[in-house]
């Protein structure tokens, strides 16, 4: 997706009032990065939404068998540790993490990072901006995160405390250690 970036730091934009502004105008979508400036984000084509909601479905599929998180798609907003403001494509987050929250936040955007997220690059994405998302998130307490960039058929898998690892053209991914028996069947995503 396109995005513009408005430089909005003399404004401070308290949360409350950045989810007033996403309230107001549910047509866009905003993100805020951790120096206060706003984020849109255009709409993804139809082909990337119709593989981000395969992306969604295993993994919704998957913790409903498992019971073992909350998950969430692109219209979730997230207040990371830093301060930004971040709608991952894909995430997840423990049930245990998530009963932490108190319920006012979670009706807002919760001041947490998710255990695990996934960022599926649109074609107009850039390669370079989708990367420093992903470190934030790891940054900001994401424990495990897959880039996923269909254009190259090709997924960065970053890690807590690791190396990214660089997969081309992977038939599946594995949760690992953070989703438990969860296998994303990429041949549906590519």
């Amino acid at each position: 997706m396109t995005t513009l970036t408005i430089d909005c730091q003399s404004l401070n934009i308290s949360d409350d009032q950045f989810y007033q502004l996403c309230l107001n105008n549910r047509n866009i979508r905003f993100e805020k990065n951790n120096q206060g400036d706003l984020v849109i984000m255009t709409p993804v084509g139809d082909i990337s939404s119709n593989r981000n909601a395969g992306i969604i479905a295993q993994l919704w599929l998957w913790n409903n068998q498992e019971n073992s998180g909350i998950v969430f798609d692109s219209s979730a907003g997230f207040i990371l540790p830093n301060g930004a403001i971040r709608s991952p494509d894909a995430s997840w987050i423990s049930l245990k993490k998530w009963q932490s929250i108190p319920d006012t936040e979670k009706e807002k955007f919760a001041h947490i990072c998710p255990d695990f997220v996934i960022e599926l690059m649109s074609p107009s994405d850039s390669l370079k901006t989708t990367q420093e998302k992903m470190k934030e998130y790891m940054e900001n307490g994401a424990k495990l995160g897959w880039l996923i960039n269909r254009k190259d058929r090709q997924v960065e898998i970053y890690r807590e405390n690791q190396n990214t690892e660089i997969l081309d053209n992977p038939s599946n991914l594995l949760g690992e250690y953070i989703l438990i028996n969860f296998t994303l069947n990429l041949e549906l995503i590519w």
